[in-house]
């Protein structure tokens, strides 16, 4: 049996492991360490593994990941989402549909703090249901646009699924921050935009609250400014190449700790809760980085990449109808994993398949391209019938919405995401444009 037979059939076990809910670090080491034996036998595999998950483990850009997970985690219990949500509702509440629009714009901006999808459904959810409910807002309606918000969490730099793709393609984590920008603000501005269209079709799905008076406004803008502020520091530094993007998550964690500090709330408990809960996050994370690192060495020792390149390119396959075979796999196996996850399984196996494609672009330029897709259809995933988990975690919180009625007020956020998808596809340019701009 040939090394990329072998790899494709532990692939396939690998995969049934996961299916069987083996946690998917534990499930990468059997199959990368038993398809390694295989292959090369004991001896080589004790010796890849006295070198391989330490120099992995040792790249000073993975110290980024804990930086921005105590950032988030900080943020989540410090209510900076309850400082955004009160002032994106002082300007928008009196909208009809305003809640909703005010949400998104919040989720937006949390997921820029936070960086993680459930995260930010969860925090976001717990702030705005009570105040849609207070104003007659659907079911339907109130759930779906927070579990689609709750995605622009990974969208949105910093996000610690796109440092990881940065990583495992080699490429630069500020690069593909500042690529992440444009296709973020497009999420935002099209889920915005799915609102309201959403509440003129459907009449008093989504009705006006009482307007915001300038008083009430400037308060709201007064709590918010050093949400703002932080907002600037980080990301603005990493966009103008004043910070990398491990000193922007220092500066962000040390910032929303400041916040903290002067904010209501017992301090000390909410510090230590915010460092257990970032190195249980960081060990998990790292965990299946190890078996991620396994499984990537025993793939590329099978060769399967290769032959799965090579075949494609000999199928006479165009490259585009392969790309969107690849996202249309992503999307299916959103609806069953985090994001997290994937982007470890599949960009071994993917990314050469890719850049060996010729789609008129450089190598970076397609590397760039390719991981901001990946990342917007996994976004999708996590929101796509039957499974989606932002559609479980805002179900939940609700309590009394069927989960019927949540998918069903899913329907105009998917809408909107596969336009955008269509768009992104039709024209590279909008995800590495702004690179080239800055002068990068």
């Amino acid at each position: 049996m040939d090394g990329p037979t072998i790899g494709l059939l532990f692939t396939l076990g690998m995969l049934a492991l996961m299916f069987l809910r083996v946690p998917i670090a534990v499930a990468m080491l059997l199959a990368g360490g038993v398809g390694y034996v295989t292959l090369a036998g004991f001896t080589p595999f004790l010796a890849s593994l006295k070198t391989g998950p330490y120099f992995q483990l040792s790249n000073d850009s993975f110290t980024v990941i804990p930086l921005f997970l105590l950032m988030g985690f900080l943020a989540s219990r410090a209510g900076l989402s309850r400082r955004i949500f009160d002032t994106a509702n002082a300007f928008l509440g009196h909208l009809r549909g305003g809640l909703c629009i005010a949400a998104i714009g919040g989720c937006a901006f949390f997921g820029a703090i936070c960086g993680s999808s459930l995260a930010t459904a969860a925090t976001m959810g717990q702030v705005a249901l009570p105040e849609m409910r207070r104003y007659g807002y659907d079911g339907a309606l109130a759930t779906g646009t927070l579990a689609a918000g709750g995605t622009l969490g990974i969208l949105i730099p910093p996000s610690i699924p796109l440092i990881v793709y940065a990583i495992l393609a080699e490429q630069n984590i500020a690069k593909l921050f500042v690529a992440a920008f444009v296709p973020g603000i497009l999420a935002t501005l099209g889920y915005m935009l799915a609102v309201a269209v959403t509440v003129r079709i459907r009449r008093g799905s989504g009705p006006a609250a009482p307007r915001s008076s300038w008083r009430q406004r400037g308060c709201a803008l007064v709590r918010f400014l050093p949400v703002a502020v932080l907002f600037v520091l980080v990301l603005g530094g990493i966009y103008s190449g004043a910070f990398t993007p491990t000193e922007a998550a220092a500066i962000g964690a040390a910032g929303v700790a400041f916040i903290a500090l002067f904010g209501r709330g017992p301090k000390l408990v909410l510090f230590r809760q915010s460092l257990v809960e970032t190195a249980i996050a960081s060990g998990m994370i790292f965990l299946i980085l190890i078996g991620a690192d396994v499984f990537s060495s025993f793939v590329a020792l099978s060769g399967l990449p290769q032959a799965l390149a090579q075949w494609i390119v000999e199928s006479g396959f165009s490259p585009m109808t392969v790309l969107l075979a690849i996202l249309l796999l992503y999307l299916v196996m959103g609806c069953l994993m985090d994001a997290l996850s994937m982007i470890l399984l599949t960009v071994p196996i993917f990314f050469p398949v890719i850049i060996a494609l010729d789609f008129g672009l450089s190598v970076e330029e397609t590397a760039i391209w390719f991981g901001i897709l990946v990342l917007i259809v996994v976004e999708v995933g996590l929101i796509t019938p039957p499974v989606g988990l932002n559609v479980f975690v805002i179900n939940k919180i609700a309590g009394d919405v069927p989960m019927r009625q949540t998918f069903k007020g899913i329907v105009p956020f998917l809408i909107s995401d596969f336009l955008r998808v269509a768009l992104l596809l039709s024209f590279p340019v909008l995800s590495y444009g702004l690179i080239y701009w800055l002068g990068w």
